[in-house]
């Protein structure tokens, strides 16, 4: 169900080539402003066209595309592939991230000596 002339709404489009798991995702991520088509803050409903650049932020990392084909309905992955390039910088090495403290399952609440020392941890962040 591809179509090289129109405009497509762009939460069914980013549902449509697979970058959000449901419609309903990809337009609660236009509504929180998540979704950038052009530089621009983009609705749900938002016609969107083949050379639009849309950038959706999801889980800390932006992904950007540039649309080359639209579609209608959702594609399999294959194809999805087939309608944008992705420009999208390299996600850093895991390795780069700073390590999560965690505590042992059912080891109960922290106490004021562990919270004084996540409390330290988070300062040190950058």
């Amino acid at each position: 169900m591809a179509s090289d002339e129109g405009t497509v709404r762009v939460d069914s489009w980013i549902w449509s080539v697979r970058l959000t798991k449901t419609r309903a995702l990809a337009a609660a991520a236009c509504r929180a402003g998540h979704v950038r088509v052009n530089g621009e803050r983009a609705k749900p409903a938002q016609p969107l066209r083949p050379g639009d650049e849309v950038r959706l932020r999801q889980a800390g990392f932006e992904k950007t595309v540039v649309v080359s084909r639209l579609v209608r309905k959702r594609v399999g992955a294959p194809v999805a592939a087939q309608c944008f390039v992705d420009n999208s910088p390299p996600a850093p090495p895991r390795e780069a991230t700073l390590p999560v403290a965690q505590r042992d399952r059912g080891a109960g609440r922290p106490t004021k000596r562990d919270r004084r020392d996540m409390e330290a941890l988070r300062r040190e962040r950058p």
